[in-house]
């Protein structure tokens, strides 16, 4: 899996991240209103609203873990 996530090219997980991770963009990006949401209480919403949360999170996980592997492959191989 980590062999998998490391042969993407950068520039395909921030597309993803800026594109899948924000759409609708307007009135605000679509994950943001969702977590605003959740911090409220969550009151109101319903099964659908959370897959909505995991799907539109999903290219954020991504990009997290994989430049969060990128930095640690370059601190490991610099010592």
């Amino acid at each position: 899996m980590k062999q998998l996530i490391l042969s993407l090219k950068p520039k395909v997980v921030l597309l993803l991240m800026l594109t899948l991770g924000l759409a609708p963009f307007t009135p605000e990006p679509h994950i943001w209103g969702k977590l605003k949401w959740i911090a409220g209480g969550a009151s109101g919403m319903k099964m659908m609203d959370y897959l909505d949360v995991l799907l539109h999170g999903l290219p954020w996980l991504l990009g997290i873990v994989y430049f969060g592997l990128k930095l640690v492959g370059k601190y490991q191989s610099k010592s």
